[in-house]
């Protein structure tokens, strides 16, 4: 269901986009989430803070409700694949976690020769790259064309205000990331968690591009889903009626993720993550707004009725602060 672009416009207004609970432990501050780090769990707290190109470009209204009931939603439907963190959602922004020790890597998953950032596989490939993270691309790829199998392109984890680094399974175990089992492990879980993915979004009228996970360890060593799962920040969606004919007409699928900001910094202001941070205007941080309320919607099948409380005045009474 729509929701009032005067509504979004209001929500714009007062966006989340930054927290202070010190009571609720120490602060760990990410691009997107703000960890809170207690005994055996941890809060976090999902802002409405975009990040394209490993950078915050700014705020887009009611994303962080978005966000965190996306993945809750995620969270309980592949419950049955692989063990999450979470342990409840007492805040629209807010979950409760378990605390784990997370492996130093995001597990990217890509299922199609797309992409605008400069890692992208379709910049690389449009480079002439054809050994991209340790797999072999074929000559004659079309842009958007659909990979011959899922591919997982890792990358490292880098500190704030640092960008990812593109690596291979070869380039983490010869540096000893992680062990060879463990690595193998995570991989073959993250697979069965994109093809789960890929076949709902398909019931769906939807094509699950790509998406990217975090995995940690639980104190039995078992390996647990973490930080988000198949949300439109971590992952791209398009619509699968507008796939066939924008292939064959060279031109982008619709879709409903951040990229349509990231292709809005691209194209509008030759932005890529380095240099001055141009100002998004209402205008885009709206319309912006609006694909992740369509994509939470169009995923889920529930409608996204936004909170318009105060954010933080709301998260301390939820939390009973």
């Amino acid at each position: 269901m729509p929701v009032d672009p005067d509504l979004l416009r209001e929500l714009a207004d007062r966006t989340l986009d930054r927290t202070g609970f010190p009571s609720l432990g120490q602060r760990i501050q990410g691009k997107v989430r703000d960890s809170y780090v207690g005994e055996k769990r941890r809060t976090i707290v999902v802002t409405d803070r975009v990040s394209c190109f490993d950078v915050v470009v700014g705020t887009i209204p009611a994303k962080g409700q978005l966000l965190n009931q996306a993945a809750a939603f995620w969270f309980e439907k592949t419950r049955d694949l692989a063990p999450n963190h979470l342990i409840s959602v007492p805040d629209p922004s807010v979950s409760i976690v378990k605390e784990l020790e997370i492996l130093p890597i995001e597990f990217v998953y890509r299922g199609y020769l797309t992409g605008v950032s400069s890692t992208s596989i379709w910049t690389a490939y449009e480079q002439g790259v054809r050994d991209y993270c340790g797999h072999r691309l074929p000559d004659g790829m079309r842009k958007h064309e659909r990979l011959a199998a899922p591919l997982l392109t890792p990358t490292t984890k880098a500190e704030q205000g640092e960008h990812d680094e593109l690596t291979s399974r070869e380039e983490i175990l010869r540096r000893g990331v992680v062990g060879e089992e463990l690595y193998d492990r995570a991989a073959a879980l993250g697979h069965q968690l994109f093809a789960a993915g890929q076949e709902w979004a398909s019931q769906q009228g939807m094509i699950l591009v790509d998406t990217k996970y975090e995995l940690g360890l639980d104190e039995a060593g078992e390996l647990v889903v973490a930080d988000e799962i198949h949300t439109p920040d971590s992952s791209r969606y398009w619509y699968a009626d507008s796939y066939e004919r924008a292939l064959a007409e060279g031109s982008d699928p619709k879709s409903f993720d951040k990229e349509y900001v990231r292709r809005w910094l691209v194209e509008e202001r030759g932005y890529r993550g380095e240099g001055p941070i141009p100002e998004i205007p209402i205008e885009v941080r709206c319309e912006a707004a609006a694909r992740y309320i369509e994509a939470y919607e169009a995923v889920t099948g529930s409608d996204f009725v936004p909170d318009l409380e105060d954010p933080l005045e709301r998260i301390r009474r939820n939390l009973g602060l």
